[in-house]
């Protein structure tokens, strides 16, 4: 029978039941609430893939280069204002050279029809072939009607012309003037919102990237949690052990032989070796207990930069990505504003070259005219003046007549000389505003505004997207957090309560204390190598083993080598 007092062992077997029955109830709490983490980031970890694949998507990228493109358009556009303003200006006064050009002529051309008809007074008082002369000057007379009638033309289409070019340089002064500024400013706005699309696609995809391997290292460590929890299950099995021991040292115990429990010396060995299993079991469960709640607090940690890598998906804590793409919307419609503006002044300016164009071909066949009319009114007037000269002192009038008219149709061809380098003038003038028109055609960058808005709205709705994965992110990662914080508390409340198994150890260490060592019997040897055989894990043999050393004994059942399967990394055996 045991002299170690009942109380004791029953007092102690009491509280290690206490901390075995926590330690189960508060490993099957805390692994339902690691394993409800474990899914709730798995999924998070999904929908942060999907949405890095979203933020690289074609969509966003073409939006980008369509930004850029019109903001490159626009700022081509404010650069082109002042040179079409400069273009038409030279125009302008090029077509009031031109116009200084027709008068002068216009009167040398009114002065033809009089000369032929002044010839045609003279050659009426000539005898001798009068009908010659007659046909002569009412030649003469015709071809300077013609001409006449087809610069009277030109000079109402110059003045068409002048009024265009007129009215279009003053829009487009007026354009400039007020709208130049803004089109280098939308340029700049949209230039900048490119930036940032491309800036927030590239920084968004990189977190993404971030909080998905946050999100993996999240699931890995909570399923490594969850492997370390198979600590409790062995830490309870041993706890177990211990409680049957002290059963078998106590003197309610029955011992192997039917009446017969074990001596004073067995039970003070057996509780002495429970002490010692007690001992070790609770330091190797802190060292697990430690490593877990380490785990957790890693787990948290990781758990809010996953959350802070959300938020920053979302746009940050400045307006979010909504009010970024408000202001891409924003710069669209101040832009396909100021493109509308650009498209009705240069109606004007179209108009303006439509009438250049058309005036200069008619200037131009007009003077081929005068050149061929010129060139037949100087043969008419020398032929004239030749068979005048013939008719001596009797056509001496007709003779000079027949000069004065060659010598105005020099004229009128001098003057078409000057008036042709001022028309090329315009045409050169008139071409490099119609490329300038072509380069910067606002309805060219119309065109943009559907493909960019529909970008848009596959953003928004990608945005709308995230901003749900986010708020599921923001609470579940308030679930999570409450639960490893649960967790984490539980943990350590267990903790401190098998802090307190060393001193239950040491009070039946004391109980069992004597002068000298245990001296245990063949029964109690027996017992002893009972308890081995119920070991499940090596640990316990080996505690065990060096025991029965510090007695000096050497059990069959303690050297004996066991046969066992161990996991890798537990230590658990599976019989």
């Amino acid at each position: 029978m045991s002299a170690i007092p009942a109380k004791t062992l029953t007092e102690a077997t009491a509280a290690i039941e206490d901390v075995s029955s926590r330690i189960e109830d508060v490993f099957a709490r805390v692994g339902h609430e690691l394993g409800r983490g474990h899914l709730i980031f798995k999924e998070l970890n999904q929908g942060l893939a999907t949405l890095s694949e979203e933020l690289s998507g074609a969509e966003i990228e073409g939006a980008a280069t369509a930004l850029q493109e019109i903001a490159a358009r626009l700022s081509e556009l404010a650069e082109a204002l002042p040179a079409e303003s400069a273009l038409l200006a030279t125009i302008g006064t090029s077509t009031a050279e031109a116009s200084a050009l027709l008068k002068p002529l216009f009167k040398h051309i009114q002065m033809i029809t009089i000369i032929a008809r002044s010839a045609r007074i003279e050659a009426a008082s000539l005898d001798g072939d009068r009908e010659g002369f007659l046909a002569f000057t009412q030649e003469a007379y015709d071809l300077g009607k013609a001409v006449q009638g087809s610069i009277e033309g030109c000079a109402r289409d110059q003045q068409r012309l002048s009024e265009a070019v007129a009215t279009a340089s003053g829009r487009q002064r007026e354009f400039e003037s007020r709208y130049r500024n803004q089109l280098v400013s939308e340029s700049a706005e949209l230039g900048a919102a490119y930036s940032g699309l491309r800036g927030q696609r590239r920084d968004s995809s990189q977190l993404a990237d971030l909080a998905s391997t946050s999100t993996r290292k999240i699931a890995e460590a909570v399923g490594g949690a969850i492997i370390s929890l198979q600590a409790g299950d062995s830490t309870r099995q041993r706890l177990e052990h211990v409680c049957h021991g002290l059963g078998q040292a106590s003197e309610a115990a029955p011992g192997l032989v039917p009446g017969r429990g074990a001596s004073e010396d067995g039970a003070r060995a057996i509780c002495q070796l429970q002490a010692a299993l007690l001992r070790d079991a609770q330091r190797e469960f802190g060292g697990d207990i430690g490593q877990i709640v380490r785990a957790l607090s890693a787990i948290l940690h990781d758990a809010g930069s996953v959350v802070g890598h959300g938020r920053t998906l979302f746009g940050g804590e400045d307006g979010g990505s909504s009010s970024f793409l408000a202001r891409i919307k924003q710069a669209l419609a101040h832009a396909s504003t100021l493109i509308a503006t650009c498209e009705s002044a240069g109606r004007s300016v179209d108009e303006a070259l439509a009438i250049v164009e058309d005036t200069l071909a008619k200037f131009r066949q007009a003077i081929a005219g005068l050149a061929e009319a010129t060139v037949d009114i100087t043969l008419i007037g020398m032929n004239a003046g030749l068979k005048a000269s013939h008719l001596g002192s009797r056509g001496s009038a007709f003779v000079v007549i027949a000069n004065e008219l060659k010598a105005t149709a020099d004229q009128v061809s001098a003057g078409a000389g000057r008036l042709r380098p001022v028309l090329d003038g315009i045409e050169r003038s008139a071409n490099e505003l119609k490329e300038l028109r072509v380069r910067g055609d606002p309805a060219q960058l119309a065109k943009f505004e559907p493909q960019i808005l529909q970008a848009l709205r596959e953003v928004e709705v990608g945005n709308e997207r995230l901003g749900k994965l986010m708020s599921r992110l923001v609470d579940e990662g308030a679930e999570f957090e409450g639960l490893m914080n649960s967790a984490q508390n539980l943990m350590s409340s267990l903790g401190e309560s098998s802090a307190a198994l060393p001193a239950v150890a040491a009070r039946v260490e004391t109980a069992s204390a004597g002068a000298q060592r245990p001296q245990p019997e063949a029964q109690d040897r027996a017992m002893l190598d009972d308890l081995f055989a119920r070991y499940t894990m090596e640990r316990e043999r080996d505690v065990h083993r060096e025991f029965l050393q510090t007695l000096g004994l050497a059990s069959i059942a303690a050297t004996r080598r066991v046969e066992v399967v161990e996991t890798a990394d537990d230590g658990i055996e599976l019989f």
